[in-house]
C-alpha cells in the first residue's frame, strides 16, 4: 500500500526533479516521496501546473481536492493503465440486463443494511437499549428481497436510514440534537461529520477502484450519471457503517471532536482546520488497521477490504463467482 498525503498549507505543488514537493509562501519545502505515494488530498489554496499533472499521471497518483469548507470538489484521475475492454463490456452488460443489475443492487444494499444493523447491535450489547430500532430495521430489510425495482429498494433503504439515524442520539453521548440527515448544507455537528467523512470514503473507494480493471462510472445500485463516479457510491454504502459511522461514534464519545472544532456560518456548520486534521489522522489510522480475513486466512487492512470488494464484483461480472458483500462480524 502506498502513502496518502493531506496538504493544508497554502502554496505551490510542483514537480521537482523526479519528485513532488509542496512549497509554502515562506519558501519552506516538503518532499512528498512520489515513488511511494498513492493519493494526495488538497485542503489548502494550492497552485499547480500541467507539468505536475503529467508527472502524477506517470506515477499513477490520484489528486483529491476539497474546498475551504471541507466539501469535496473533485479528483484528478490519471489515465488508466490497468484496463480491460472485455471487463468494461461485461460490466456494461450487467447494468443493461435489469434483472442482473437488480440482483447486484440488492446484494450491495442488503450488505450495507446488515452492517448498519451490526453497529446498532454493537452498542446494544454495551448497555444502550436499541432493541426497537434493531427490530424495525430487521423487518424493513426483509423487503429488499421482494423489491421489483431499484427505486423500490432505494425507498426501503431511505426508511431504514431514518430508523438508524433516529438511534444516534442514544449512541452519541454529546448533547447534539440530531433529528435527520441534512446534506446541503449540513446543519449540525453530526451532519457535518457525516458529509466530510463520507467524502473521504468516496475518494478512498475511487482510489481502490483505480487499482483494478473496473469502470468507476458503471454502477448498479446508484444510477450512472455525468459528473460522478457512481460505482464509488455503491461500494461506499458497504463501508460507511464501518469506516465512517463507527469513527463518528468513537470520536464524539471520547470527546476527540467537540463543538470547538466547528464554526457556524449562516445556516450551516463546517469543520475548522483543527477538526479536519483530527478526523484525517483517525481516518488514516483506521484505513491501516488490520483484521484477520476469514477466507484469506491472513491479516488485511480496512483499505484493502475495499479492493477485495472490487475483485469480488469483477468475479460476478465475468460469471466466475456470485457476488457476496463484505459483512462486519465484530
Amino acid at each position: 500500500m502506498g502513502e496518502t498525503f493531506y496538504i493544508f498549507k497554502d502554496g505551490d505543488l510542483r514537480r521537482k526533479d523526479n519528485n513532488v514537493v509542496i512549497i509554502d509562501f515562506e519558501g519552506n519545502e516538503k518532499n512528498l516521496k512520489a515513488e511511494v505515494t498513492d493519493e494526495i488530498y488538497l485542503f489548502g489554496e494550492v497552485s499547480l501546473n500541467t507539468k505536475l499533472l503529467n508527472f502524477l499521471s506517470q506515477k499513477g497518483i490520484i489528486l483529491h481536492v476539497f474546498n475551504y469548507y471541507g466539501f469535496y470538489s473533485g479528483s484528478y484521475y490519471p489515465r488508466e493503465t490497468n484496463i480491460s475492454g472485455y471487463l468494461v463490456v461485461e460490466q456494461a452488460k450487467c447494468y443493461i440486463d435489469y434483472n442482473r443489475r437488480l440482483c447486484l443492487a440488492k446484494e450491495v444494499l442488503k450488505t450495507a443494511v446488515y452492517n448498519i444493523y451490526r453497529n446498532l447491535r454493537y452498542y446494544n450489547g454495551r448497555g444502550i437499549d436499541l432493541e426497537q430500532p434493531m427490530k424495525e430495521i430487521k423487518i424493513m430489510s426483509n423487503k429488499i428481497d421482494y423489491g421489483n425495482s431499484i427505486n423500490e429498494i432505494m425507498g426501503v433503504e431511505g426508511n431504514i436510514r431514518k430508523i438508524y439515524y433516529s438511534a444516534w442520539n442514544d449512541i452519541v453521548k454529546q448533547d447534539i440534537n440530531f433529528q435527520k440527515r441534512v446534506k446541503r448544507p449540513p446543519d449540525n455537528m453530526i451532519n457535518t461529520l457525516i458529509s466530510f467523512i463520507n467524502s473521504l470514503i468516496y475518494t478512498t473507494v475511487l482510489s481502490e477502484i483505480y487499482k483494478t480493471q473496473l469502470n468507476p462510472t458503471i454502477s448498479f445500485l446508484h444510477e450512472p450519471r455525468t459528473k460522478r463516479f457512481s460505482l464509488c457510491l455503491d461500494i461506499a454504502e458497504i463501508f460507511k457503517p464501518l469506516l465512517g459511522d463507527r469513527m463518528i461514534f468513537s470520536m464524539l464519545n471520547k470527546n476527540q471532536i467537540t463543538e470547538d472544532d466547528f464554526e457556524k456560518q449562516s445556516s450551516y456548520l463546517y469543520l475548522k482546520e483543527t477538526g479536519k486534521k483530527k478526523i484525517l489522522m483517525e481516518y488514516d489510522t483506521r484505513l491501516k488497521q488490520t483484521i484477520r480475513h476469514k477466507e484469506l486466512g491472513r491479516d488485511v487492512s480496512y483499505r484493502y477490504l475495499i479492493r477485495l470488494e472490487c475483485y469480488k464484483l469483477i468475479k460476478d461480472i465475468i460469471d466466475e463467482k456470485p457476488y457476496s458483500g463484505f459483512k462486519i462480524w465484530w
